[in-house]
């Protein structure tokens, strides 16, 4: 192979969407060379991943293209992006509000949104192309992996046509899919929760079933409970307002998109016969699987290609954006020599774990509590029983959202409680907790702390007179620090004087660092302790 046959450069990600585009994007904005390798040359049309959460726009925000994602927006925002419940069928009298995420918006410094992946996808593509630091192969595959002590070898193909190049880099990032490439190749094995169930996906057009459910104002996806499906959900979402819709439920093991009437399945699970015009109908096997590890030597997985599930609840998307947010800031602290050895590790055991928490303390205990539910209860057989549980599941769906809430508090890079851990369960508080994501927060200058927030550390000195430590701390290791003094309110809220926030705007630590080491804080902070 000759030298025009092969490029260089510090990372090369495999697969460009939302989660390899959305990493491409960080690390470029960091002055990270990046070539980004994705097999579509566009887009493609399925509407998954629709859900934003107000911690995911965060990132849009500070990867520049919050204002682009909105104005690409398929719901009218006037409308409304909730989403609710029912029982036995979409139409039916029993229903409640669900994923009602506008409850934790004081903890995040920005609204969530929803739109399908496809325009998410498009948006960062248009951000991607902004940035010199990226290269994209649009329409090119990773048929190859090596890697040795010094660098990474990704033999790339055009696919369709002849072309074919090495990508040198010193790291790759396998954001790939389920099926990765990039995680097969490196020997990364995984542990798969198969639930033995066939799932079709539907997207179909429909004005009437618009008219139906203008009854249920401000709702854009619903999820039906019935007691054959045995805690598995029939889900609808709108794709737009007014037209197009997607849906996905069991279907009997065998199902062909010839030998089933899905026209029929959608009339019961709505109560209702509407026009129906199919767009596309696939399938999937409904199963959780987590990779045994993030990371082998200088190759690192993320998003679907480190963990799938169910697209029960809008975790996935938002998990593997995460997912790029943390591995973003740890690849720059390292390729700009500022970083210890331990760092790169703590992606692995920072990340995984809070997967595996989301995985069994969310997706799967929403279907054992719904299996269970809908055995034990029937308005059918005691009406009276069935709307007291119904009433009381109403509230538990409030405290599901209260209570994800990703957080790092037993990395070995925070100073977090002695006997804390990695989890996507917690609470959300405005206190500044070492593992946990900073809340907003005014500050004397008049602007919110997220407005004043640096690319690299931030020490939030709120009583002021105390940075001088960390500065100097800072000055010795090497490491990117802002300081932001002054904010009386931020100080009651926060709960400390001093607060040092991570690039990824997580909690390093929270104290007073004249009463402690500041080189001691900062240095586990970056994986030099």
């Amino acid at each position: 192979m000759n030298a025009a046959d092969q490029d260089s450069t510090q990372v090369v990600i495999v697969g460009g969407g939302p989660v390899g585009t959305g990493l491409a994007i960080a690390l470029g904005q960091r002055g990270v060379r990046c070539i980004l390798v994705e097999r579509h040359l566009q887009p493609q049309p399925i509407p998954k991943g629709q859900n934003l959460t107000q911690r995911t726009l965060e990132h849009f925000h500070f990867w520049g293209c919050e204002k682009a994602l909105r104005a690409a927006r398929t719901i009218p925002k006037e409308y409304g992006i909730g989403g609710m419940t029912a029982y036995g069928t979409l139409l039916s009298d029993y229903h409640y509000d669900w994923l009602q995420r506008e409850l934790v918006r004081p903890f995040y410094y920005t609204d969530n949104e929803r739109l399908p992946q496809y325009a998410t996808e498009a948006v960062l593509r248009a951000r991607a192309a902004e940035l010199p630091t990226v290269q994209t192969f649009y329409g090119w595959s990773a048929e190859a992996v090596e890697q040795d002590e010094a660098s990474m070898r990704v033999t790339v193909a055009e696919r369709g046509g002849t072309g074919r190049r090495v990508l040198r880099a010193e790291y790759v990032v396998g954001c790939d899919g389920s099926r990765s490439t990039i995680r097969e190749a490196t020997g990364i094995t995984q542990t798969r929760s198969d639930h033995d169930r066939l799932m079709v996906l539907l997207v179909f057009r429909s004005e009437r079933l618009h008219e139906l459910l203008k009854r249920y104002p401000g709702k854009s996806f619903y999820n039906v409970l019935h007691p054959d499906l045995k805690g598995y959900w029939q889900f609808f979402g709108r794709v737009d307002l007014g037209t197009t819709w997607f849906f996905h439920a069991p279907v009997p093991a065998g199902t062909t998109k010839d030998s089933m009437d899905f026209r029929a399945y959608l009339h019961r699970a709505v109560g209702a016969e509407f026009d129906v015009e199919f767009e596309h109908i696939g399938f999937w096997d409904l199963r959780f699987a987590i990779a045994d590890s993030y990371r082998k030597g200088r190759a690192f997985i993320a998003g679907d290609a480190a963990h799938s599930h169910p697209p029960y609840g809008g975790y996935g998307i938002n998990t593997g954006l995460e997912d790029a947010a943390n591995l973003a800031w740890k690849l720059e602290a390292v390729l700009s020599g500022w970083a210890g050895p331990g760092l790169l590790d703590s992606y692995d055991a920072e990340r995984r774990p809070v997967f595996a928490s989301t995985a069994g303390d969310f997706i799967e205990k929403a279907i054992h509590s719904d299996r269970d539910f809908l055995a034990a209860f029937d308005p059918a057989r005691d009406r009276a029983a069935f709307e007291a549980e119904w009433t009381a599941r109403q509230s538990g769906a409030r405290s599901e959202v209260a209570s994800f809430e990703p957080n790092y508090e037993g990395s070995a890079i925070v100073s977090g409680p002695a006997d804390g851990r990695c989890s996507a369960m917690g609470s959300h508080s405005l206190a500044a907790r070492a593992g946990h994501h900073l809340a907003p927060q005014p500050l004397a200058s008049g602007v919110n702390v997220f407005e004043a927030l640096g690319p690299g550390f931030t020490l939030l000195d709120l009583e002021g007179g105390g940075a001088a430590p960390f500065v100097e701390a800072a000055a010795r290791l090497g490491v990117p620090l802002t300081v932001v003094e002054g904010g009386l309110e931020a100080r009651a809220n926060y709960g400390a004087p001093q607060v040092l926030v991570r690039p990824d705007q997580f909690v390093a630590w929270a104290g007073d660092g004249r009463a402690e080491d500041a080189a001691a804080i900062l240095g586990r902070a970056i994986g030099r302790s």
